[in-house]
């Protein structure tokens, strides 16, 4: 997988506000916010979207739900939404698996 911005976050060469770090994640703020809390869980592994997942990854995945959830605690979220976009299609920008937490707000369905 090519270099990307999640991954030179990773290497700390482009900062980030980062919230959580452990061995297989890394969670930072959304610079560019839609709620008043929006932050993004990331795999420190590459991966460029969610369908390049295999099943090898199944634990790491799990673990970003996990971690998803232990942050937005943290953040006082009682109430948030999680958002995966695959594919430019999706809405997805960069090319390093995602999940966006959004919360403070409340959010209408369907979405976008």
């Amino acid at each position: 997988m090519a270099d990307t911005l999640f991954s030179k976050i990773i290497k700390r060469e482009i900062p980030a506000d980062i919230i959580y770090e452990d061995d297989d994640a890394l969670v930072f703020r959304d610079i560019n916010a839609q709620a008043p809390v929006h932050f993004l869980v990331i795999p420190k592994k590459p991966i460029a979207k969610l369908s390049d997942a295999s099943a090898e990854d199944q634990a790491l995945l799990g673990h970003l739900l996990l971690v998803a959830n232990k942050v937005a605690a943290q953040e006082g979220l009682t109430d948030f939404r999680l958002n995966v976009n695959n594919g430019a299609g999706a809405s997805q920008t960069v090319f390093h698996l995602h999940i966006h937490v959004l919360g403070g707000r409340p959010f209408s369905w369907p979405p976008g």
